[in-house]
């Protein structure tokens, strides 16, 4: 009999509640292209899930289901693996509107392979570099809980990557979130990239300039649709590397000028992400003409402070 078995998506991922916001988000990465697009399952009020391994979409969808019934996550979990003859293939984490979680590994799940669940969160993986993948993912959850969820996310799957994530590498990342609109909140997917959770940080990093003032002025379930606000309207008519937050053209080069940066491209997407503002700020510095204020100052990175000997 012919295996019609989806290709294993070997991941490690993360599904979690926020108790101050009741926002719900799912953060995940593979070696797989597009990851965003299969493993997370979201439903705003409901819960949150991520289905990997030997990926069977219906399962995230049916514990979905059987969570709007009212019913535990870990009934609801139960429930949707006695609908599938090869559980033992499929992994899955869930947690629901109130922050209870549920997850289940196959025992046909390729190893490392395995499971954590705690206060408002499941993290699960497969084909791990080793069990610190799982364990730096959930340490990074709970060390993280005065952040917003989109932050608590992305920390998780930094911790993740950084303990070694999957052990055939790296190429696609995604992060989504839903509040209480039908529509996400947050949904961004970095889909095929040789440092893709660095990328989704730089991505998230301008998001939260540039999408979430649109996101927040968009219709609701509840109220009159409005229209955006004029600043927002505003910011959105310009082009993107003018926008607030954009990353400054050249900003690259500026690095490597000012630090004198040469690196491998993980590394240099993880530092433009985390220092994007700074290279602003000095590109709109240097552009700056204080002639009139100011006589020139020449600063020479290259050379050291010297200072007269004491008499």
């Amino acid at each position: 009999m012919p295996d019609t078995r989806m290709p294993e998506l070997n991941t490690f991922s993360i599904a979690a509640h926020c108790p101050r916001t009741g926002q719900l988000g799912v953060a995940v990465a593979t070696a797989v292209p597009a990851v965003g697009g299969l493993c997370p399952a979201l439903r705003a009020g409901v819960g949150a899930a991520s289905t990997q391994a030997w990926v069977n979409p219906y399962l995230a969808a049916r514990a979905l289901d059987r969570l709007a019934e009212g019913q535990s996550p870990d009934a609801a979990l139960a429930s949707a693996l006695a609908t599938d003859d090869r559980a033992d293939l499929r992994q899955l984490g869930l947690v629901d509107a109130r922050g209870a979680a549920a997850a289940w590994t196959g025992a046909g799940c390729t190893v490392q392979a395995g499971h954590r669940t705690g206060a408002g969160y499941a993290v699960q993986g497969n084909m791990l570099t080793g069990p610190d993948v799982l364990d730096a993912m959930a340490q990074a959850f709970e060390g993280s809980a005065a952040s917003d969820l989109d932050e608590r996310l992305m920390r998780a799957l930094e911790a993740g990557d950084a303990a070694g994530g999957d052990k055939r590498g790296k190429q696609s990342a995604a992060l989504r979130i839903v509040a209480e609109e039908d529509y996400p909140l947050l949904d961004l997917r970095v889909d095929e990239h040789t440092a893709p959770v660095a990328e989704l940080r730089r991505v998230l990093t301008v998001a939260r300039r540039q999408l979430a003032p649109f996101v927040a002025g968009m219709p609701k379930k509840t109220g009159p649709a409005g229209a955006l606000p004029d600043d927002v309207a505003a910011m959105l008519l310009e082009a993107p590397d003018r926008r607030l937050g954009a990353q400054p053209e050249g900003a690259l080069d500026l690095m490597r000028e000012v630090i004198g940066l040469r690196s491998e491209p993980g590394r240099i997407a993880h530092l433009l992400a985390q220092f994007g503002p700074v290279l602003a700020e000095i590109e709109t510095l240097r552009a700056l003409d204080l002639s009139q204020i100011h006589p020139p100052v020449v600063f020479d990175p290259n050379l050291p402070y010297r200072r007269k000997p004491h008499d």
